[in-house]
């Protein structure tokens, strides 16, 4: 019968401990209580209040200046030119010459066609003389008064030859660049000179057929221009196109801009912005937004514990800096807008100030830098 012999029990593993993971817990432990005082300590923010503001649809679009008016004047006869009266830019009346010319072979046929009128005139008085005292036959002064009915229709026709002659500004308005001198040829439809009246502009944009039911005659609008950044120019609707494009599907609308400064020129590129029909909404400044995925978030801040926490919201249009939101806050709540990267949900909050109207997040930073330097004087004392 075989022995049996006591098993041998395996020997304890002595474990040593390596020299770098010794140093790693003995950091980690060092760093416990900073830890800890970090999550003790409030979160400093900057926050606003939800409030109630009146809110409209609002429709963007890029339109294109015309003048007012505009035209560009021509000759309608073959002469050389005499006289121009008007220098680049210059601002002109109604009525006003500004290009004259040679005329001299017109001017002499006038002063032809006048003579032979007074010489009629005379004729006729006499005539009509002699017929009053039954000398002469009424016949005679029929024959007069047509052949004087003659000759003023011939210096009618003269008179409208030499205003052929002379080009005059058809509205008030502003010259073009002279491109022409005294001594030129010029020809039917040559263009001598443009005019256009820039104290009112005319804006021709664009508006998809969808949102037609925002527009109005009359409605208000603001346009910008890249070339005046701080400038925002208003102006109304002052027609609607009456057909719809096919291919685009759009209507073109236009409006009018008052430029009694004259910085807008036609054919400038116009920003618009249409407000539609305006309706009660809560908003909240659009920094206050925390996105994640299609999922937005607001830090609100129980102001009896000073606490914020993180909630869901649903939101509508923006506008300006502004967001609306449509469900998940109340008027009055205060939000955090700034400070909310390093606010964890539930933590304490320090509020640093309240951003309205009158104060920006700019001016609370620069108000608090001192005090919050001081502070962490404090904390690592």
């Amino acid at each position: 019968m075989p022995t049996l012999l006591p098993r041998r029990l395996p020997l304890a593993r002595t474990t040593r401990r390596s020299p770098l993971a010794a140093l790693w817990l003995a950091l980690l432990l060092a760093l416990l209580p900073a830890v800890a005082k970090a999550q003790a300590s409030p979160s400093t923010v900057i926050a606003a209040r939800a409030d109630t503001r009146t809110w409209s649809e609002q429709l963007e679009a890029l339109g294109t200046l015309r003048a007012d008016e505009s035209v560009t004047l021509s000759a309608t006869v073959t002469e050389i030119i005499s006289e121009v009266s008007f220098e680049d830019g210059q601002r002109v009346s109604a009525g006003d010459e500004l290009i004259r010319l040679e005329d001299s072979e017109e001017q002499a046929q006038l002063r032809a066609a006048q003579a032979l009128r007074d010489e009629r005139r005379n004729a006729l008085s006499r005539a009509s003389q002699l017929q009053s005292r039954n000398l002469a036959p009424r016949a005679n002064v029929e024959d007069s008064q047509a052949q004087l009915r003659q000759v003023e229709a011939q210096i009618d026709e003269i008179e409208a030859r030499l205003a052929a002659h002379r080009l005059r500004a058809p509205f008030d308005g502003e010259v073009g660049f002279r491109n022409i001198s005294v001594g030129s040829l010029v020809t039917p439809g040559m263009a001598l000179v443009t005019l256009d009246k820039l104290d009112v502009v005319k804006l021709d944009f664009q508006v998809p057929e969808s949102r037609i039911s925002l527009l109005s005659r009359g409605l208000p609008l603001t346009a910008h221009s890249p070339a005046y950044p701080n400038k925002r120019f208003q102006g109304q609707i002052e027609s609607i196109g009456t057909r719809i494009d096919p291919v685009s599907r759009s209507v073109t609308v236009r409006a009018k801009l008052p430029n009694d400064e004259r910085w807008l020129r036609p054919g400038m590129l116009m920003e618009i912005t249409l407000d539609g029909a305006s309706r009660q909404a809560l908003v909240v400044p659009e920094a206050a937004l925390i996105p994640e995925g299609r999922r937005q978030s607001l830090l609100v801040i129980d102001e009896a514990e000073m606490t914020a926490h993180l909630r869901d919201v649903s939101i509508g249009a923006r506008r300006a800096g502004r967001v609306e939101v449509l469900d998940g806050l109340s008027a009055g709540d205060l939000v955090v807008i700034h400070g909310s990267q390093s606010t964890r949900d539930g933590q304490a909050v320090e509020v640093l100030g309240i951003v309205d109207e009158s104060t920006s997040v700019a001016e609370i930073l620069s108000r608090s830098r001192p005090a919050v330097a001081a502070s962490a004087k404090a904390d690592d004392a």
